[in-house]
Formats: C-alpha cells, structure tokens, sequence
C-alpha cells in the first residue's frame, strides 16, 4: 500500500486461525507501546480498537513528511508486528506467524465514512459480545473521546473539528454499524 501525507487510512489485521492476539492485559499495552514507538512520528493515530484476535487503527499520515517517510511506513507497520509476535511467542513459548501476512490499509476519503469507520471501530467490542457498552472495553480509543480517561494516543482534535463528542457518544450508543461496507466518497 502506497501511503499518502495528510490522508486517512483504515488499518487493520488479524491473527492467523482466529488465535488468540491478546492473552493478558500485559500484551495489549506492549502492543500498544511497539506501535507508539514504531509508528507516532509518521502518523496520528485518530482511534483504535485491540480486539482478542485482531486490532483496527483509524490514521492519519502526517503533513511535511519527506517522501522516504512515507516509503517506510509500512516496514514500520511489518516492524510492529514482527517484534511484538516475537514477544509474544518467547512469552506464550509458541512458534510460528502469528498475524496474517498482508496487513491492510484501506484509504478513508470522506468526512461522512471518517466519522462511520470511527463508530464502526469503537462498536466492536459490542459486535463481538465482549461487553454491553463501548466504555466498558478498556482496549479501545471511545473512553478517551468520551473523556473518562485521558489517553494521549489518539488525536482527538482531528475528529472533534469535525464532530461535537456528544454526537460520537451518540452514534456509538445508537446503533451497531456490522458493516463498513458504505460509500467511501
């Protein structure tokens, strides 16, 4: 995937057979710091979710980036996933991948599908019946936009000169996106 400065992206993967991801608290915050350490001076990260089997990050290149910046972004990405599935299988005593091969970045080119693809990541843990409410689910950005935690990973003010927080609130509460499959114009 060819990346692009100042443009949004829908990154995400999974695990091989539906493994487990995730098996410890422990392991959703070393992935989360890997993929701060990687990855903050390329991109925003606008939201996520870390789901037992997956994970979905909502980006942003960032602006003025030399065009080697963007070249490398997905070594970057291949870097994060290879160091963490390496702690994780020395931790877990496993072997072998653990991610699927090709992590995909879908580009996000609306206002409209931003704001859907936002609400799409933070239901997910709703979808997959891990919990009954978005704020429950401690591994994803939505408690961060709702202000019950004061997270620093996301760039909310990207999304909030778009839409007021009471309306993310809303349209997460509202109803469940199970598919982003929208027009993407």
């Amino acid at each position: 995937m060819n990346f692009y400065e100042d443009t949004y992206y829908h990154l995400f993967n999974r695990t091989n057979n539906k493994e487990s991801l995730f098996r410890s608290e422990e392991n959703y915050i070393y992935f989360l710091k890997k993929y701060r350490f990687y990855l903050d001076d390329y991109i925003d990260t606008i939201g996520y979710c870390l789901m037992p089997t997956h994970f979905h990050f909502l980006i942003k290149v960032k602006s003025n980036r030399p065009e080697e910046d963007l070249n490398i972004i997905n070594k970057k990405v291949g870097t994060v996933l290879n160091s963490y599935a390496q702690a994780y299988n020395k931790m877990w005593d496993r072997k072998g991948n653990l991610f699927n091969q090709k992590t995909k970045a879908k580009l996000v080119n609306s206002d409209k599908y931003i704001i859907t693809l936002l609400t799409y990541i933070h239901q997910n843990p709703i979808r997959s019946n891990l919990v009954e409410k978005a704020e429950e689910w401690k591994f994803s950005s939505y408690k961060d936009y709702i202000d019950v935690r004061k997270g620093t990973l996301p760039s909310k003010e990207l999304i909030l000169s778009m839409i007021k927080k009471e309306k993310i609130k809303e349209l997460t509460e509202q109803r469940i996106i199970n598919s982003i499959e929208i027009d993407n114009k």
